[in-house]
């Protein structure tokens, strides 16, 4: 017999053995091995809902297998908005932070716009007879009812709506159709800066950007939690003593930029403070401020101006 891998199809596992057909369904992401002309069949077969029963022979043998369009396992509807009625869930993704980048501006002249949050995918396949304009039509009309402001479409394909901290990215086709959906928020810092990763950092680039320090807000008051961080910078410059640093401070655009760059410095000497108090000789340090002035993501958001709150250190 021949046997040939075409393609991959959702998350069952088909197999198709020539001349004489076995037809194989599991539950572990999909690999098909299928003549194109059959895997068609298939696919339409489960993007109409139909079930059917395939009857397959293998040396004078019969044998009957169930095939049937269902959602795809421990995938859900979002809370937000319903599925196209007799629609099913292909695939769907969920994740605590990640990132989508979507369509906003001008029907025709869409720009990029990232944002980074909960995360969540849908793959829906729609049922026979529905046409592209009818589900965009659908989903539009659904956003704006539930309060959801339209940001950008070109009907009948794309279109990106916004609500709160609610961003929703259609991009359909008729007979399936993907949405994102993103809830920004801060991503929750897990990961801790130490010595070790923060001298190979500076011997690469010169500079390292340290999260994880952190301040009261619009003043320069070190945060308990901060003291983790803080003790990984000295125990840096305890073990390379030769080792100058320039502390810098930065911000996000929040407020008057003057009052910023004040904000900035405060911190930056703040931070030197803390680190003299603990053993550093003074001659190893200096501070600066930079304010808002050096942004390293979107000031538009919230997950962005976290990542421009920052302390960095700068190789001297």
């Amino acid at each position: 017999m021949v046997e040939r891998r075409v393609g991959t199809f959702y998350r069952r596992t088909i197999a198709w053995e020539a001349p004489n057909a076995v037809i194989q369904l599991g539950r572990k992401r999909s690999q098909i091995r299928l003549s194109r002309k059959m895997m068609e069949d298939v696919r339409m077969i489960l993007q109409r809902s139909l079930c059917v029963e395939v009857f397959a022979s293998l040396m004078l043998a019969l044998t009957p297998l169930a095939l049937c369009a269902q959602d795809a396992e421990g995938c859900k509807d979002s809370p937000l908005i319903t599925r196209m009625p007799g629609s099913t869930i292909g695939n769907c993704d969920h994740q605590e932070f990640g990132q989508a980048t979507i369509s906003v501006g001008k029907t025709g002249d869409p720009a990029d716009k990232k944002v980074e949050g909960d995360y969540q995918h849908w793959s829906y396949t729609t049922r026979e007879g529905v046409s592209q304009v009818q589900v965009f039509r659908n989903i539009e009309d659904a956003l704006k009812k539930a309060g959801f402001q339209i940001v950008y479409e070109n009907m009948p394909e794309v279109l990106t709506a916004h609500k709160g901290n609610a961003w929703y990215s259609l991009e359909n086709k008729g007979d399936y159709y993907d949405q994102i959906i993103v809830k920004t928020q801060e991503m929750v810092q897990e990961v801790q800066a130490n010595a070790a990763g923060l001298s190979d950092e500076i011997n690469k680039s010169g500079h390292v950007a340290v999260y994880g320090i952190h301040f009261d807000t619009a003043k320069a008051t070190i945060l308990p939690d901060s003291e983790s961080v803080l003790g990984e910078i000295a125990k840096l410059m305890q073990t390379n003593p030769e080792l100058k640093l320039r502390v810098e401070g930065h911000t996000d655009s929040q407020g008057v930029p003057s009052a910023n760059q004040v904000l900035s410095e405060k911190r930056a000497q703040a931070v030197v403070a803390w680190l003299t108090a603990h053993g550093v000789a003074a001659a190893r340090l200096s501070a600066k401020g930079f304010g808002q002035n050096k942004p390293v993501a979107d000031n538009s958001t919230e997950e962005g101006r976290a990542k421009n709150r920052r302390v960095e250190l700068a190789k001297m």
